[in-house]
């Protein structure tokens, strides 16, 4: 097998995104589509960075995968889309085709892979529901059994993009007699099925990327039960643990973020001069440059432990618990920097570089909740990893 060349990869990224990046507002975090024309050029620019191979590059070989992929393109990729500030595939088929690959059917691989790289499907996540957020086990929606399909009752929330989506994610209750891990089941569901109604949510940035999603008596072929019947818990946590393993690529940004905010000190004007000459800021920046720096390599070691197998059980709770605080103490700083200023709005012409700050700030929170709260990461980090005694119910 070729040695991976890193620079030889970077070079191809780059060009490809210099020559076809769309012309999309740019956003922090996971977005959805604000209309129609936004979701086509989402959905095109997505199939074509499939198809590039700059994502799904570790799937099977026989659904688009590359079998000489390097743990190390992922950062490249995530650091070059980040300094071109280019929008990435939108939807959840990056955690629905890891449950499909590993625990779906030949038959649901055929038919679903295909099309989460052409992005004739988009998917969502269907996990949290409104009493049942952090603690997904404890959901109420159910899935229950009526000859070949089951009939899913209930509600979710905080859907990501569930508002356009074709294909859904979906964990629902099939046995309510069981302790609540052992009686849930996954479901690859067709959006479009009857008695799904999807509301989308307006949030504080200002956008309605969530979404609540109702389920009234939808009629769903067992077919299409991801795994086996109950085994939707084991599915959903090795699905996660993926997604949050690749939220420390999410780091990179943090580096262009922090170049930002230098760059944003430099332009601050104080009665005293520029933001950057003052002793205590420079000294904030100067932690924050280590902080990115640490959190980078975390990250790095993470991926590379899980592409040898041999993960450890506190690698991705430590990787996402740094990203996430990290990332909202720089938007933070972004927004004090700019004094009175601050308080302006995304999008306000007078708002340093257009309200970013404000932006990244708002949605900052998010990346303390999604994939697993904190406090949950924390939970985790003290039973599994230190064996402190289970947290008090």
């Amino acid at each position: 097998m070729a040695e991976f060349n890193a620079d030889s990869f970077r070079s191809r990224v780059r060009a490809f995104l210099d020559a076809n990046a769309p012309d999309l507002p740019f956003r922090t975090g996971t977005r959805a589509p604000e209309n129609d024309e936004e979701d086509a050029q989402f959905r095109a620019w997505s199939r074509d960075l499939y198809a590039q191979g700059f994502y799904g590059a570790d799937w099977p070989q026989q659904y688009g995968g590359n079998p000489h992929h390097h743990s190390d393109e992922e950062f490249i990729v995530s650091d070059e889309f980040a300094r071109k500030r280019a929008p990435t595939p939108v939807g959840a088929g990056s955690l629905a085709s890891h449950a499909l690959i590993n625990f779906g059917t030949p038959e649901q691989c055929d038919i679903y892979l295909p099309a989460i790289r052409s992005y004739e499907h988009v998917w969502c996540q269907l996990f949290s529901e409104p009493d049942a957020g952090s603690d997904l086990a404890s959901m109420r929606t159910t899935a229950v059994r009526d000859g070949d399909v089951y009939v899913v009752n209930g509600q979710k929330v905080w859907s990501t993009n569930a508002y356009r989506s074709d294909m859904g994610y979906l964990l629902a209750r099939t046995d309510p007699n069981v302790v609540k891990q052992a009686g849930i089941s996954a479901f690859a569901l067709d959006m479009s099925l009857p008695g799904i109604e999807t509301r989308p949510l307006r949030e504080m940035t200002g956008t309605s990327d969530f979404n609540e999603v109702f389920f009234s008596d939808v009629r769903v072929p067992a077919s299409a039960m991801i795994g086996a019947v109950n085994d939707g818990w084991r599915i959903a946590t090795d699905s996660l643990g993926a997604e949050r393993a690749g939220v420390g690529a999410l780091v990179v940004r943090l580096r262009q973020n922090l170049d930002a905010l230098i760059d944003l000190a430099r332009r601050s004007q104080r009665a005293n001069g520029r933001a950057s000459d003052d002793p205590t800021v420079r000294q904030t920046l100067a932690a924050f440059a280590a902080r990115v720096q640490i959190a980078t390599l975390m990250s790095q070691a993470t991926m590379e432990r899980r592409q040898r197998g041999t993960s450890r059980v506190m690698d991705v709770p430590v990787s996402k618990l740094s990203f996430a605080n990290l990332n909202w103490d720089i938007a933070e700083y972004g927004v004090m920097l700019q004094g009175m200023r601050g308080t302006l709005a995304h999008g306000e012409s007078e708002a340093a570089d257009h309200g970013r700050w404000q932006d990244e700030l708002l949605y900052a929170k998010a990346y303390t909740i999604s994939g697993g709260s904190n406090q949950v990461m924390q939970n985790m980090l003290g039973e599994r990893a230190l064996g402190l005694p289970r947290d008090g119910k």
